[in-house]
This record gives structure tokens, C-alpha cells and sequence, in this order.
């Protein structure tokens, strides 16, 4: 049986008081020549020894470990550590009452006090009071969060933590983490390296799906003297089902929504050529721009374009593809033939302002998070960390990309 030891006993504080006012007044009497008095009583110390580590006044101590109470030929009856704005760190005292420790990590550069007593076998009290700071951080990490908390999503977003920093310990930070839905459904971690974890269900969220993430990175420490920032909740709404399939081989690309399917609308498309063809595979919209630049020089394709107004433009992987308006082709490629540098285009007129054009109409039923499947007999498949993609690894090895595993 252990005890919580972070209750300030009281009458500490009166006991302290007590004992000085007795030996100032016999001191006092004796040399005041005055009536004779009957001698004081002699105090008698407590036999109890309390030692604290770290010393009073002690600079840069180390928030985890380096804090202990222990008590000779006597008991700890209360420890009390706390900060300068009074909240008290929790602690144990041990079933012998002969040690106390804090029941976990100090925060990092506060100032604290301790303050312990213990008593003897006759009840007498002893007490030992210190102060001490715990060391700044030379480093720290935080995550970058997509989706937007409190935003509502298509049904294939996952939840996405890019870190600052590289993370060594990912086991601990990974643990530091919790995606929860409502309903309730499993939800898995992946690591795509050191610096970016993903967490997903096995099949795409349920429309209406409620999902908070708990962020509990503060003080966790993701590589040596790197410690997280964070400490908050994050929530996220699933809306409305909607899946679109792109068939590169037809030149169409169909709108499907609700759980059964049901065809929405069926667009006609211009894919990649045979030179710089389309990627295939499961591609989440992450981001919309209604009207954007797109340039050949980011992509790593020199000076072959450089339109600064694409209009209706949804990114699909971080490398540059998107479904995107055209204004600038001939409107008779759209459904017959596949012309582009990579990216799916649909019929527009410039500007971004239509939303009766077939990018203005896709534009406007589009939500991050929506999935897009794009088949095709021949092209690359998309790697699953090249955007929200994650979709495109099965189950078995979504969970082997787990730390916990």
C-alpha cells in the first residue's frame, strides 16, 4: 500500500512557531534580573533526519529523476513541491515512509520549493525546506496538423502529424498521441520516416464519423534534449460520403456519394500522355485554390509551362498533381485524349468564377478529404506518402509502420 505524499500537513507551519517562541523566552528570562521564574522546560529536537536532493538553491536540475526525499529514524508524514504560482506536483510517499519521489517529470526551466517533514518515534517533527529550478530546454518539436481542427472532411482524410523536428524515440511520441472516432472504430499509426505519423481506420471513414486526436507531446521527448510543445485536443467532422473513380482509358471521371454509390454526375477528362502520364491508385484531395500558378520549374520539368491562373485547382499529391480547371486546351482533348504533364483536367473558362463548367461544378462539390481512384491500364502507381495517400498500402502494412508494433 503506497500513499499520495503531495498533501500539505497542516499545523507544520504552527510547530515551527512553537518551538522558537519556547527558547527565545527562557533565554529572555534569564537575563532580564527579574522575579525569579521556574526554569523552562528544555526542547527536545526531533531525532528524524530529512534529506532532499537537490540541494537548496540548486540551478538546472534535471526534470526527471534527479528529485527524492528520504527520512531517517523517523517517517515522512507530507512532502509538499510546487511551483511559484502554487500548483503542487504530485508524489508518492513509500509504504516505510522512508523515501518520496515525484510520480513523474518535472516541467522544464520552473522554479519550485519543497518542503518536508517528518517525525520520530515520539512524534516529533522534523522539517527541511528547499529550493530549486529544473533546466531550460535547449530544444523543442511540434506537430503540424492536417485536417483543421474543427473543419469537416471527405471521408479519406487521415489525420496527418508533420514534425518540426526529426523524431528518434517515435515509440514515445507515437504513444503521446490518440485518435479516437465516434462511432468508434479501430483507428491505426504509420510512420512515413522520422519527421510525419498517420493514423487511419482500415476502410474510409463512415460519413457523419465524429474524430478527436489528443495531443499530449508536451514534455515528451522525441530525441535527446528534444522535447514537444503540446499539449490540446483536436476535432474534425466527417461529412458526406463522396468517392469519384478517373478511368484514364475512358477519359471520364464519375462522382459517386453515399454509402451505396449512387452515380452523381460523369465528367469528361484529359489525363498525363504516355510522356508524363498520370499517377493510378487512391489520391485524397488535401487542398482547393480556386485560381492558381502552376509552373513546370517546381515540379522538375524546366520551362515547359508557366500558367499563373489555373482555374477549379485540387491538390492530390505533394509532388504537384492535381484536378484542375483548363481553359487553354482544345475542348475536343476532354474525353478523348490524354495530353497533360501528369495533373487531370476538366473543361473551364478562365477566371475560377463558373461553376457551371465541369472544374467549376467538381470544384464546388469538392472537400479536402474527398477521394479520388484513379485507374488506368498503364502509369506509376502513387507512393503512399507522396500526400494524404496512405490508402494505397493494405492493412498489414499500415500497421507495420506502427512504433507500438
Amino acid at each position: 500500500m503506497r500513499r499520495r505524499g503531495w498533501v500539505w500537513a497542516r499545523g507544520v507551519v504552527g510547530v515551527v512557531c512553537c518551538l522558537a517562541v519556547l527558547a527565545g523566552c527562557g533565554g529572555g528570562a534569564a537575563e532580564s534580573g527579574g522575579d525569579a521564574v521556574a526554569p523552562a522546560v528544555p526542547v527536545v529536537g526531533s531525532r528524524a533526519v530529512v534529506s532532499v536532493v537537490p540541494a537548496d538553491g540548486a540551478v538546472d536540475v534535471q526534470p526527471e529523476g534527479a528529485v527524492r526525499v528520504t527520512a531517517s529514524q523517523g517517517r515522512l508524514v507530507s512532502v509538499r513541491l510546487a511551483d511559484a504560482k502554487g500548483g503542487e506536483v504530485a508524489g508518492t510517499i513509500g509504504a516505510d515512509g522512508a523515501g518520496w519521489v515525484p510520480d513523474g517529470a518535472l516541467p522544464w526551466g520552473t522554479a519550485f520549493t519543497l518542503d518536508a517533514v517528518a517525525e520520530d518515534e515520539q512524534g516529533q517533527r522534523a522539517v527541511q525546506h528547499a529550493a530549486f529550478s529544473t533546466a531550460a530546454r535547449a530544444h523543442t518539436f511540434a506537430a503540424f496538423f492536417t485536417p483543421e481542427d474543427g473543419s469537416t472532411v471527405g471521408v479519406g482524410m487521415p489525420v496527418s502529424l508533420r514534425f518540426s523536428r526529426p523524431i528518434a524515440d517515435r515509440a514515445a511520441v507515437e504513444r503521446a498521441v490518440q485518435v479516437s472516432a465516434d462511432p468508434p472504430v479501430a483507428v491505426a499509426a504509420h510512420w512515413f520516416g522520422n519527421r510525419r505519423l498517420d493514423f487511419r481506420p482500415q476502410q474510409y471513414w463512415a460519413a457523419g464519423t465524429k474524430v478527436t486526436v489528443a495531443l499530449r507531446l508536451k514534455d515528451v521527448q522525441g530525441a535527446p534534449g528534444e522535447f514537444g510543445t503540446q499539449s490540446r485536443d483536436l476535432r474534425f467532422t466527417v461529412g458526406r460520403a463522396q468517392v469519384s473513380t478517373v478511368d484514364l482509358d475512358a477519359h471520364t471521371l464519375t462522382v459517386r456519394a453515399g454509402q451505396g454509390g449512387r452515380v452523381v454526375r460523369v465528367l469528361k477528362v484529359s489525363g498525363g500522355s504516355p510522356e508524363h502520364s498520370t499517377y493510378r491508385g487512391v489520391m485524397v484531395v488535401s487542398e482547393r485554390y480556386k485560381v492558381t500558378r502552376m509552373n513546370s520549374q517546381t515540379v522538375g520539368m524546366g520551362d515547359e509551362y508557366d500558367i499563373k491562373d489555373v482555374p477549379h485547382a485540387m491538390r492530390l499529391t505533394d509532388s504537384g498533381t492535381f484536378l484542375h480547371g483548363n481553359y487553354w486546351a482544345d475542348p475536343e482533348v476532354f474525353g478523348r485524349a490524354n495530353t497533360s504533364h501528369g495533373c487531370i483536367g476538366l473543361a473551364d473558362a478562365k477566371g475560377g468564377a463558373s461553376k457551371d463548367s465541369p472544374a467549376g461544378w467538381l470544384f464546388e462539390h469538392t472537400v479536402p478529404g474527398d477521394v479520388v481512384e484513379v485507374k488506368a491500364s498503364a502509369g506509376d502507381f502513387v507512393p503512399p506518402q507522396n500526400g494524404l495517400n496512405g490508402w494505397n498500402l493494405p492493412w498489414e502494412q499500415w500497421l507495420a509502420g506502427s512504433a507500438l508494433r
